[in-house]
């Protein structure tokens, strides 16, 4: 695949990093990322990663747009209220870089239908509001051997770190089970500073783009931070894969995702 004129020039600041070059440019129009939410974190997101040339996006989510919405979902504007979030994406991506293949999958992820939706992506975003979604995705991409990037945000904490088959602990490792229900607010119960999912879902790209390029270290093993209030960032070291983890453990106890949670 050769890049046409209008690519070299859309993507010119990209092909001048040594650390991307053509061939970089190459392999994001030859990847495939599904971005699962297209809410706070989702929005930026997608995108950025149209911007920058990932040939192929896929969108998961079944909300519509609604103007609590408007605040931080930066992707969807006032008209698009009431339409489904993933078609006002796939309408703003297009418009955006008419390179990029848009797959809808306007759907709930479930157990059901999780490890059908991640099989064809080479990387997943994790980009949804609720604990259970997050332990499911975790244990999906763990068995389906499938790197991805967490993000989470609320009021004005934020969070990313990145999963890689074989590197480091992931997701359940690190915060075991879900919280028992009722016992950690969301968003919608105790707000979200609107620039703070912009944040983290761009770094939830970086992390991203690097994995695809092999660039770079990623926030594999590592714990991002961000306190946006009094701008406080930290990067922790987490401990070691747990070897008695549910899922990625030396004995586990979830082997298919419908024991999950």
């Amino acid at each position: 695949m050769e890049l046409t004129k209008e690519q070299s020039e859309r993507y010119s600041r990209h092909i001048k990093l040594k650390e991307f070059g053509v061939e970089g440019q190459k392999k994001l129009l030859s990847s495939k990322v599904l971005v699962i939410g297209t809410g706070g974190l989702g929005s930026p997101a997608l995108m950025y990663l149209a911007a920058a040339g990932i040939g192929t996006i896929g969108i998961a989510d079944d909300d519509v747009v609604d103007y609590s919405n408007l605040q931080r979902q930066v992707i969807h504007y006032t008209s698009d209220v009431g339409i489904p979030k993933t078609e006002s994406a796939r309408r703003k991506i297009n418009e955006l870089n008419p390179d990029v293949k848009v797959i809808v999958h306007n759907t709930f992820i479930t157990k059901d239908n999780i490890m059908d939706l991640i099989k064809d992506y080479d990387f997943i975003l994790d980009c949804t509001d609720n604990f259970e979604s997050k332990f499911l995705i975790n244990d999906a991409c763990v068995l389906a051997k499938k790197p991805y990037s967490h993000g989470a945000v609320v009021r004005f904490q934020g969070q990313a770190m990145t999963y890689v088959p074989g590197k480091g602990p992931c997701y359940r490792c690190v915060f075991t089970k879900p919280p028992v229900e009722g016992a950690v607010k969301n968003s919608k119960q105790i707000g979200v500073f609107g620039p703070l999912p912009g944040i983290i879902g761009n770094i939830q790209v970086l992390e991203c783009v690097k994995y695809l390029l092999g660039i770079g270290k990623l926030l594999t093993g590592h714990l991002l931070t961000i306190e946006a209030l009094n701008m406080e960032v930290k990067n922790m070291r987490l401990p070691p894969r747990n070897c008695d983890c549910a899922v990625c453990g030396d004995n586990p106890t979830i082997k298919d995702v419908h024991q999950s949670y």
